[in-house]
Parts: structure tokens; C-alpha cells; sequence
């Protein structure tokens, strides 16, 4: 996706910019100026993440810094299985699946998560939404699946506030 068409969707969804689909989600800005050189973060007691498919759940409260490119989720991002129980969640938990999953995993989720996205496309009345999940679609085929994951958690956003749900 162009580097304006990517601004353009952010300044619409009023997201962070991801410097237009490099893998470095959340580093500088959408022109590439000024990125970070490491994610730093801080993670307590108990919490749980997922890095590059392996599960590791912090015993001490911790700061770790990435100092390289990895497939990790952590905390409120990791979906467990049974709490994808709407549609759009089951969209979340399919590109989870396409991001941090094994490489067998991964490609499957991606299939899934097509399957899911058209079906949810076809009863939304939400134009918003078809777009999102557009471009969800496209940035996990660009294997860019964090960006993915935070436009479906929009979709999540407007799911719940639909269907009357107290938000995750």
C-alpha cells in the first residue's frame, strides 16, 4: 500500500502510524524520520507473551528491550481461543493466529481469516468496517499482521458498541 494511502487510513482511524508497512509498527513516523532503534517494554508479574510462537509468561516484573525484528504479541493482545466468540473476534483470533502461529499455523490463519472477513463483509451494513477489514486483509497478506490486528480491533470496537457489549 503507498506510504499516502497508509497516512491517509491512519489520520481516518486516528492510529499511531506503522511507517507505511516496514515492521517496524509504532518506531518514528509515517515518513521513516526518526525511528527508534529498539521497543522497550515493560511487563509485570504474571503477564504473558508471544514471541515468534513461543509462549513466555514473566515470573517478576520485568523490561525487556527487542533489538531485533520479531512476531510477538503481549498482555490484552494475546486473544485466547475461547474469547474469540463473535465475529469479528474470530477475524482477531485467525490474523493472531497468521502473526504469531507456527509457519503451518500461520498460512492457515491467513485462509481463515479471508474466509471470515468476507462473510463478515456481506451482512455488515458498516462501510467502515468493510474498509478496515479491507485493509486488514491486505496489510496481513503483506505480512504486516500487527497492523492488521489493531484495524480489526476497531471492527471489535464497533462489534461491541452494536451488539451492546461492555468493551474487553
Amino acid at each position: 500500500m503507498p506510504v499516502f494511502q497508509v497516512e491517509e487510513l491512519h489520520r481516518k482511524l486516528s492510529l499511531p502510524c506503522d511507517n507505511a508497512g516496514d515492521g517496524q509498527e509504532g518506531r518514528g513516523d509515517c515518513n521513516g524520520k526518526n525511528p527508534m532503534s529498539n521497543l522497550v517494554l515493560e511487563l509485570r508479574q504474571g503477564d504473558m507473551m508471544i514471541v515468534n510462537g513461543a509462549s513466555i509468561r514473566f515470573r517478576s516484573k520485568t523490561r525487556i528491550e527487542l533489538a531485533a525484528k520479531a512476531r510477538f504479541l503481549f498482555g490484552k493482545q494475546i486473544m485466547p481461543a475461547e474469547a474469540a466468540d463473535s465475529p469479528a473476534r474470530r477475524i482477531y483470533f485467525a490474523l493472531q493466529t497468521a502473526y504469531i502461529g507456527t509457519e503451518e499455523e500461520r498460512v492457515r490463519g491467513l485462509e481463515i481469516a479471508g474466509d471470515l472477513i468476507a462473510e463478515f463483509q456481506a451482512v455488515t451494513t458498516s462501510e467502515l468496517a468493510r474498509e478496515i477489514l479491507d485493509h486488514a486483509l491486505t496489510a496481513a497478506h503483506e505480512d504486516n499482521c500487527y497492523l492488521a490486528l489493531k484495524l480489526v480491533r476497531r471492527v471489535m470496537r464497533h462489534e461491541d458498541a452494536v451488539l451492546g457489549r461492555p468493551p474487553a
